[in-house]
Order: C-alpha cells, then structure tokens, then sequence
C-alpha cells in the first residue's frame, strides 16, 4: 500500500445541525438553537478543512438531511441506525482502501493536523491511525483495509472509549500510528478553550457573536471565553 496522498478516503459522520438534537450538553449556558448554530459552525470548519486535505473521495456520513453548510466536493451518504459503534462500523462497511474518519466535534481541525495520515507513504507499515481526544473520546480513526468488525461492542462517550477502541484495534494485530490529541467542543468550558485555540475560525465566529448577543451566557464559562 503506497499511501501516497489522494488515495485515501476521508470520512465525516455528523448529525445535521438541529435545535435540541445537537451539542446538548451546552445547553445551558446557550439555548438549543444556540447551541445549533455552534454545531452548524463546527461542522462547517470540519468539512472545509477536509475539502483542503488530499484525498480519494470524501464522504458525509450524515444522520440527518444536508443544508446549505454543506460545501460542494461530498458524497453524502446517511448513517446506520444504532449506537455510534454500530454507525461507525456500517460507514467503514462502505468504502475500500485506505480510509480516514474523522467527527464534526473539532472545529480547530486543519489539513496539517490530518497530513501525517495523508501523505505519502503514510500507510507503509502502519494499519491504522488514532486521532484521540482529550476527554478519553477520539476525534479520527483511520484503516488501511476497512474491517467493520474493531467497531461493534465498544462502549462510547464515555472517558475510556478511546483507550479501549485503541486496544480493540492493537488486539487485533493493527499496528497503530496516533495522531495528534485534539479537545472535543462538549460543554461551554470546551466550546471556549477550542475558539481561543482557533481564532480565525467560523465556529470562534459564531462563539464571538452569541458573546455579543448573550454576555450572561458566556460569564457562565467561568470567563475562559474572554482569552
């Protein structure tokens, strides 16, 4: 397997952005709607700094319909039902070859923190790639031979989901590269902490303007947002 850049498949597997449905655990500070239109922005960071990175073919695995966030260049394919497990295998069920699958939790996502799993010769003697996310979660995983099976029966949002989808992948002989360790946006702490660390991004633009909007909102973050 060369691994040369373009011959992988890139993944996102997203909820489409709808009030009460999405980022539930902002709310509160923020409203539902609110709340929403974080989710609206992070997803639309995700899915254009996968449109910036080399790839294959790049696919939204969508639970939902898809909006006017969606940028030209996706297939656009709807998620399994089920728990994430069960989702996360049906999406790598659909594809060949090297495929990477990254979340829409991570707005601060650039084609650099994706490129040590995209060029060239990434996937020599390397079966996989782990993204892990600071709360125990993961962001990315990515296999050279997608194999639905390392998914099912892995326990997910919880502090340890990441530790045991790893070891999943290990125990079944894969070798493992990791990839950076990225912050999940989850609460309103996280949602503040990912903006500062991504200032230029539409998801800190949106966070600025509910900032503006709703002062009383975002003095209940503890005052991170103001960094």
């Amino acid at each position: 397997m060369s691994g040369a850049p373009g011959l992988t498949t890139l993944l996102v597997i997203a909820k489409e952005p709808v009030p009460g449905r999405v980022k539930t655990r902002l709310t509160p500070p923020y409203t539902p709607r609110q709340a929403a239109a974080l989710a609206e922005a992070a997803l639309t960071d995700t899915l254009h700094a996968v449109l910036r990175a080399p790839a294959r073919r790049r696919v939204l695995v969508l639970d939902g319909a898809p909006g006017r966030w969606l940028p030209p260049g996706f297939d656009v394919v709807p998620q399994a039902s089920g728990g994430l497990d069960e989702r996360l295998a049906a999406a790598f069920a659909g594809c060949t070859g090297p495929t990477l699958l990254v979340g829409m939790d991570t707005p601060q996502l650039t084609p650099a923190l994706l490129e040590p799993a995209l060029r060239s010769g990434a996937w020599l003697g390397c079966d996989a790639w782990f993204g892990p996310a600071l709360d125990g979660g993961f962001w990315a995983v990515g296999l050279a031979e997608p194999d639905p099976s390392l998914f099912p029966g892995v326990p997910m949002s919880t502090d340890r989901t990441g530790a045991i989808q790893r070891r999943r992948l290990t125990e079944a002989g894969l070798r493992v590269r990791d990839l950076p360790v990225l912050r999940d946006v989850d609460t309103a702490s996280d949602a503040a902490e990912v903006a500062a660390h991504a200032p230029g991004s539409r998801f800190a633009a949106a966070l600025r303007s509910l900032r503006t909007a709703q002062p009383a909102a975002l003095a209940a973050t503890g005052g991170t947002a103001a960094r």
